[in-house]
C-alpha cells in the first residue's frame, strides 16, 4: 500500500504542476498549414515561446529536432498520430540547461541518437509518449555511433537509447512507451550528476541492444585537454517504480538486463537508488543487475524491493552467473574467481522471481541483506559465490523457498556457497 500511494502522490504531484504550468502563460499552436494564426513547424513556435507558455501541436508528422532552451509545456495533441520524425536528424527533442519543462502528447521516432535528450535540467517532465525506433546510427558490427556528441561520454555503444537524463534533477519520466530503440531509458552523469528523479509507469520493451532501464556512473565531461584524473558526478537518489521492462538486450549474449546499475571504474558512483515495484520480465541479462568492475568503484546502498522477475537471462563476462538469474550483484573478477569490487549496504526485500535458475546471485566482499523474497519455480533461490572471502555473507533469512521445509528440501529452491544464513524460513509466500 505504501508504493501505491507514493505512485499516486506523484502522478498527482505531476498533474498540479502540470496544471500550474498551463494557467500560467500563453497559449501557442501549431499545424501543418499554419492556419488560424498557427506555426507551421513546432521550432517555430517553441522559439517565439516565452517561459510559462503552452505549445500546443496539431495531429500530423513533423519531420524535426525540436530544441527546447525555455520553461514551457509542450503537448501533443495524440501520441498515436502526432509525431515528430526526427529521421537523418541528430535526437527527436532535446531540452539543455533549462529547468520547469513539460513534454506530453507525441511518438517521437528515427533519431540518429536519442528520443529525447535532457541534458543539464532540472524539474521537468517527460509524459505520455511513445519514443520508438531511434538511435539509428548504432554500428552494430563494432558498437559504435558515429557522429554522437563529445559530451555523451559512454554512449557509443547503444547511441544514448530513447530516453536519455544527464544532469538531470528532481525530474518525472512517467507513462511512456519506449520501445525498439538499441536501449530504453538511461541516467547517466556525463554532465553533472543525475538525482531525485522519478522514473515511473513506463513500458520499456523490445530495445535489442541494451538495457530496459539503466543507472550508469560514467566519466564527467571536460572540455579541452585533460587537466587531472578522471571523475564522475554521480547516478544517485533515484526512483524506478510501477514500470514493466520486458525483453530488452536480447539481440546479442550479454546486452541488457532489466534494471541496471553500474559503477565501471574506480571514480564512478551509483548509490542510493530505489527500484520498487516493477515488472521485469524475459531481458537478456538478470531480471535487475548490479555490476562493479574495479576496485574502489561506487556502487552502494541501492534497494531492489517488491519487484516481479521472471525469466530472464544469465549474466555474463565478469559477472557470469551459471544460468537465468533474478538479481545479481556482482563486484566483477579479477581472473581467479574473486570480485574486484566491495558493494556494500545492498538490500533485496520483497521480490517475487519466478522461473530462474538462480534467484539472487552476489559475489562481494560484503554483507548483501536478502529478505522477504519468494522463489518459485527456482532452482537455486540464493548463490553466494564469494562465500570464501572474510566479509562476504548472504543474510537471507526470512525468505520462502518454494515450500515450507527450507532449502535443499524436496521441491524447494536450494543454495550454492559458503556464508548463507538462511534459518527461519518464511512458512508461506510473503
Amino acid at each position: 500500500m505504501f508504493y501505491r500511494n507514493a505512485s499516486l502522490v506523484a502522478r498527482l504531484s505531476a498533474a498540479l504542476w502540470v496544471v500550474s504550468q498551463i494557467a500560467a502563460g500563453a497559449t501557442l499552436c501549431v499545424n501543418k498549414k499554419a492556419s488560424s494564426g498557427c506555426y507551421p513547424t513546432i521550432n517555430a513556435a517553441v522559439a517565439k515561446a516565452a517561459a510559462g507558455d503552452v505549445v500546443q501541436v496539431a495531429i500530423g508528422t513533423y519531420p524535426e529536432d525540436v530544441v527546447i532552451g525555455t520553461a514551457i509545456s509542450l503537448i501533443g495533441a495524440n501520441p498515436n498520430n502526432t509525431i515528430i520524425d526526427a529521421t537523418g536528424l541528430a535526437n527527436g527533442i532535446s531540452i539543455t540547461g533549462v529547468n520547469g519543462v513539460l513534454v506530453s502528447g507525441f511518438t517521437i521516432e528515427n533519431a540518429n541518437f536519442e528520443g529525447v535528450l535532457l541534458n543539464q535540467v532540472s524539474q521537468t517532465t517527460i509524459t505520455n509518449n511513445h519514443v520508438v525506433k531511434n538511435n539509428v546510427s548504432l554500428n552494430i558490427a563494432d558498437a559504435t555511433c558515429g557522429g554522437i556528441p563529445e559530451f555523451e561520454t559512454a554512449e557509443g555503444f547503444d547511441c544514448g537509447e530513447g530516453i536519455h537524463l544527464s544532469g538531470v534533477d528532481h525530474s518525472i519520466i512517467s507513462n511512456n512507451l519506449v520501445a525498439n530503440n538499441a536501449g530504453g531509458i538511461l541516467l547517466s552523469d556525463d554532465t553533472g550528476a543525475t538525482h531525485d528523479n522519478l522514473i515511473l509507469g513506463n513500458t520499456v520493451q523490445d530495445n535489442p541492444f541494451d538495457c530496459g532501464i539503466t543507472l550508469a556512473s560514467h566519466p564527467l565531461f571536460v572540455a579541452g585537454p585533460p587537466t587531472g584524473p578522471p571523475t564522475a558526478a554521480g547516478v544517485y537518489h533515484n526512483t524506478i517504480t510501477g514500470n514493466l521492462s520486458k525483453h530488452n538486450g536480447f539481440q546479442v549474449p550479454g546486452a541488457g538486463a532489466g534494471v541496471g546499475l553500474f559503477s565501471p571504474a574506480p571514480f564512478t558512483k551509483t548509490y542510493a537508488n530505489v527500484v520498487v515495484n516493477n515488472d521485469l520480465l524475459d531481458n537478456g541479462l538478470p531480471g535487475v543487475a548490479l555490476h562493479a568492475h574495479a576496485p574502489g568503484a561506487g556502487l552502494s546502498d541501492n534497494m531492489i524491493a517488491g519487484n516481479r522477475i521472471q525469466n530472464n537471462g544469465a549474466d555474463t563476462d565478469d559477472t557470469a552467473t551459471s544460468g537465468p538469474t533474478g538479481i545479481n550483484v556482482s563486484g566483477g573478477d579479477n581472473g581467479s574467481g574473486i570480485p574486484l569490487d566491495v558493494i556494500t549496504g545492498t538490500v533485496i526485500a520483497g521480490n517475487v522471481i519466478k522461473q530462474e535458475t538462480n534467484g539472487i546471485v552476489a559475489k562481494t566482499n560484503a554483507l548483501v541483506g536478502t529478505h522477504l523474497n519468494d522463489f518459485i519455480d527456482v532452482v537455486t533461490g540464493v548463490d553466494n559465490l564469494a562465500g570464501s572471502l572474510p566479509n562476504s555473507l548472504v543474510d537471507a533469512r526470512l525468505n520462502w523457498w518454494g515450500c515450507s521445509a527450507g532449502p535443499s528440501a524436496p521441491g524447494c529452491a536450494g543454495i550454492s556457497g559458503m556464508n548463507i544464513l538462511f534459518l527461519p524460513v518464511l512458512n508461506s509466500p510473503y
